[in-house]
């Protein structure tokens, strides 16, 4: 079986031979932001802690991470997109 990133590079050069010319510019136009963003902040690192932060719940209710430390141990999961 093909590693991931495999699969994955071939999924993309499918997609590239594909798609059209306005779709790749801005696949590859966000790739590069993506890069640009990472190289300037890195993010946090394996073993570092997070800020105290407030942010949605799926249901657009605000939590404060503080609040849910107090309850135990927190897993942040990121949702991209609005859908």
């Amino acid at each position: 079986m093909a590693r991931l990133q495999e699969r994955l590079d071939a999924i993309r050069k499918g997609f590239e031979k594909e798609a059209p010319p306005h779709a790749l510019d801005l696949m590859h136009g966000a790739t590069r932001d993506l890069a640009d963003d990472l190289a300037r902040d890195p993010g946090l690192g394996v073993g570092d802690a997070a800020p105290p932060f407030r942010l949605p719940d799926q249901d657009g209710n605000e939590v404060d991470s503080a609040d849910l430390l107090g309850r135990g141990p927190l897993v942040v999961t990121l949702f991209r997109g609005h859908w």
